[in-house]
């Protein structure tokens, strides 16, 4: 099956050593800061893989947003709110659309906000990976549905939860740019949303749900393609231009189911309408998905025009669109409208919602004993040599994460619907 979804880049992120000098009075506090960098490595790793399971990553997440939990809430019952530990160290971070330099905070809940972000990354593309392969089982349908839907709650819980907290405002496209949040949170829940479309079209649901169902995931990607607007054209035209594709598509299955319900109503000159407006639609995408994969930006290509969901609509419209012209001039008689009905359906059921998103809470090395341990007073400041040091480092570029890639087959599937999701 060709590539379907587009993907940006992991987030690339400078070393951290937890090496608290001087915060650090008892050996318990000490264990807590090596298992931060221990922990922190693996989930480093584990995320780079798509093709790892969700029960390598979910742990390896839940550890050390868990042994984050101390440095960004103080575990004091006397002193409640941000803990004490909270900007006591500088976190480095590329941003998805900006290549690979980096921007940097001394804050943990900065830390916490991108590594819950790649973590968000890695889910979609691990549903990408899954949804790449020659015939997915049921099962493995509904993980990609599942881990759409809980990277979308991650970049919502993101948006409203945490970002709001941060003391420095993000900015202009990067990826705590509310803009930015907004592309990725309504990307990953259309794109939820279509293996609900694939899946009525196998299982022949009703024209009017089908469409209903479309036309909500076409408004999505508009609004993804709108949240973006204001972004440079040579660092987000890549995506819009999938987010464009995507609208023109879905905006073609939504006419020309709706025109088949129409048919079905013996509205003849109605159905005609809106199948030659589902066919402008089926036109539009055509130019798009070549002008998004001879596009430069960041991420990796799809290849929507290759692929069979796509490739099937253009004979199935035309076709439905002959028999109806013929019945017209046979049977029906019916003036063609100079506009298409609206499309006012509304889907009873499947449309996709973000899964909350729900952090751990503290891990069990943290105590208001071990919180005690850390004495920030005692902070020990950076000589002159270190901190120019430091000073050049920050200003360093970061190497891309090492991806590998998720394109799958290129076979394609061989049921009646197109997708292999259904």
């Amino acid at each position: 099956m060709a590539h379907w979804f587009h993907r940006n880049p992991l987030k690339a992120t400078a070393p951290a050593k937890f090496e608290l000098k001087g915060v650090v009075t008892k050996t318990e506090a000490q264990r807590i800061c090596s298992e931060l960098r221990m922990s922190r490595e693996r989930l480093l790793d584990v995320i780079a893989n798509p093709e790892n399971s969700k029960d390598v990553v979910q742990p390896a997440s839940e550890k050390y947003l868990s042994l984050l939990h101390g440095m960004i809430s103080s575990l004091d019952p006397e002193k409640p709110g941000d803990s004490k530990l909270r900007h006591c160290m500088k976190f480095r971070w590329t941003n998805t659309l900006l290549g690979s330099t980096p921007t940097e905070q001394a804050d943990f809940l900065y830390e916490e906000i991108n590594v819950l972000f790649n973590v968000a990354l890695w889910y979609t593309k691990h549903a990408a990976k899954m949804a790449g392969k020659e015939e997915p089982s049921m099962d493995e349908a509904k993980e990609v549905h599942q881990c759409l839907r809980i990277a979308a709650g991650i970049f919502t819980g993101i948006k409203n939860e945490l970002v709001t907290r941060l003391i420095e405002v993000p900015e202009k496209g990067t990826d705590l740019d509310g803009r930015i949040l907004d592309a990725y949170i309504n990307q990953c829940t259309a794109e939820a949303q279509e293996v609900t479309i694939a899946r009525a079209i196998e299982l022949k649901h009703a024209n009017t749900l089908i469409s209903a169902l479309a036309h909500e995931t076409a408004k999505m990607y508009q609004t993804a393609d709108d949240a973006l607007v204001s972004q440079d054209e040579k660092v987000a035209g890549k995506w819009r231009k999938y987010f464009q594709f995507k609208q023109a598509i879905y905006s073609a299955y939504a006419y020309s189911y709706h025109g088949e319900s129409l048919l079905a109503e013996d509205k003849c000159g109605d159905a005609i309408k809106c199948l030659q407006e589902s066919n402008a639609a089926y036109e539009k995408s055509e130019k798009l998905s070549k002008d998004y994969a001879s596009s430069k930006g960041a991420g990796s290509t799809a290849k929507p025009h290759e692929h069979l969901f796509f490739r099937k609509l253009g004979p199935i419209l035309q076709r439905t669109l002959d028999k109806c012209v013929r019945e017209n001039n046979f049977i029906y008689h019916h003036k063609v409208p100079p506009t298409a009905p609206d499309l006012e359906l509304k889907a009873t059921y499947g449309l996709v919602a973000p899964q909350e998103l729900s952090l751990p809470s503290a891990h069990e090395l943290w105590t208001p004993d071990v919180y005690k341990m850390f004495d920030i007073t005692k902070k020990e400041e950076p000589n002159l040599i270190e901190a120019k040091k430091e000073e050049k480092e920050a200003k360093k570029d970061l190497p891309p994460v090492k991806e590998p890639d998720i394109s799958g087959s290129n076979k394609d599937p061989s049921n009646s619907s197109g997708c292999v999701l259904s």
